[in-house]
């Protein structure tokens, strides 16, 4: 199953602290690589993750294909789980390509794709932005199946050069109809799969608002979660998939039920999490620099701890920033630095020691706001920021603490 979409948000940090720094000292650490598994390689500068789910799975196929292969071509013997693994793997490859096609379509219209996963039901695209219009949303969504329709193809034109009852005649047999399966189940419109982001693209179009295509896909997306759960194990039970009620036992039916309540809890939390997302994306833009900012006053270095908090008293400011005798802003105090002085030390210790050297990357432009602003702060990790104007003129002091309460409160807004 795919779940291509957004991922990488900025989240939460305990503390008050940003991601990447240490909660000590609040220096930024070198961004963390992301994980989620076995790295197996970096097609187009992508890393792809084999997660641990995915061995699971991949013996659980073993198993089930290697005992039907026992009917099929019983001469095998044991060396049926070689061949049954091997078809494992092949199917597990065909899902890679079916999450390069979502990646190569994202990078071409420069979204950038934090990492692929294969895991438990199939693959994930981690795209970090939204596209920009509801055409390339619907492309977006659509080469996925289109390229397991086309891989389904390739393996049928691969059987008739080969032997039917032979292993490459079972082999390419089974690829053809797991692709089958992975375009058609994914071409359902409901999200979180392709058909679900075709349907939103198509809802987003006409309605000309993106929130309104979300809406409509993941609510379709919660009937089909139902739909298996109710629906799979009745079609298994009355012969429709191909057996018949008196092949059914206790066990295949404990089974069956077992397989569609993870598959419907699957599609109905990714519905859950594509409106939550949608919900973000939407008060994004209420997160903006110039509200969120602290007014801060300018200290030199040598200031005493205990005068700087008078000052800024004083003027009702909430941060310091030190600056040079020419009044050029040199860095930022921590706020974490100032709570860790006791009272009685305050008149002793002088603000440089406490504040945060500025860097480039720490300066923001009081208008940045929403997706552009998160995206400053998470390529230059740090506690405090200098907010400035276009002039270059101190604004104030950005503070990561209050950036995620600001980011927490948009996600708790009631669902739409």
């Amino acid at each position: 199953m795919d779940d291509s979409g957004d991922s990488g948000r900025p989240q939460p940090g305990a503390g008050g602290t940003a991601p990447g720094t240490d909660p000590d000292d609040g220096k930024p650490k070198r961004p963390a690589e992301p994980g989620g598994g076995l790295l197996m390689g970096r097609p187009f500068g992508v890393p792809v993750y084999v997660a641990p789910s995915w061995f699971v799975v991949a013996a659980l196929i073993t198993w089930v294909f290697g005992g039907q292969l026992d009917r099929v071509l019983p001469e095998l013997g044991s060396a049926r789980y070689l061949v049954a693994l091997f078809f494992a793997i092949a199917f597990y490859a065909s899902v890679l390509v079916h999450e390069l096609a979502h990646t190569v379509a994202a990078l071409r219209y420069k979204l950038p794709v934090r990492r692929i996963q294969l895991q438990f039901f199939g693959g994930v695209s981690e795209i970090e932005k939204e596209t920009e219009t509801p055409g390339r949303e619907f492309v977006l969504a659509f080469v996925g199946p289109l390229l397991s329709l086309v891989l389904g193809g390739v393996f049928y034109g691969a059987m008739q050069l080969v032997e039917p009852g032979t292993v490459p005649g079972v082999l390419l047999a089974g690829l053809m109809i797991s692709n089958l399966i992975v375009a058609a189940f994914n071409l359902l419109p409901g999200l979180p799969l392709d058909g679900g982001r075709m349907l939103r693209a198509v809802v987003w179009k006409i309605t000309g608002k993106p929130m309104s295509g979300t809406i409509a896909a993941a609510w379709v997306g919660r009937g089909l979660a139902v739909t298996v759960l109710v629906g799979l194990p009745l079609l298994t039970h009355t012969g429709a998939l191909g057996g018949t009620a008196q092949d059914i036992g206790g066990v295949e039916t404990v089974m069956d039920a077992l397989l569609a309540a993870i598959l419907a809890g699957i599609i109905w939390t990714g519905a859950g999490n594509s409106l939550r997302m949608a919900r973000l994306r939407e008060h994004l833009p209420d997160l903006r620099a110039r509200t969120l900012t602290r007014r801060a006053v300018p200290v030199e270095s040598a200031t005493p701890l205990s005068e700087a908090l008078r000052r800024a008293n004083e003027a009702g400011a909430r941060a310091l920033v030190v600056v040079d005798g020419q009044g050029n802003p040199k860095g930022v105090v921590r706020e974490a630095a100032i709570v860790g002085v006791p009272e009685h030390r305050r008149p002793w210790v002088a603000v440089s020691g406490l504040a945060q050297d500025l860097t480039d990357g720490m300066k923001v432009p009081a208008e940045l706001a929403g997706e552009a602003l998160l995206d400053r702060l998470k390529a230059t990790p740090a506690t405090e920021y200098l907010v400035v104007e276009e002039t270059g003129e101190i604004y104030g002091v950005l503070s990561t603490a209050d950036v995620e309460r600001a980011f927490v409160k948009a996600m708790a807004r009631p669902e739409s």
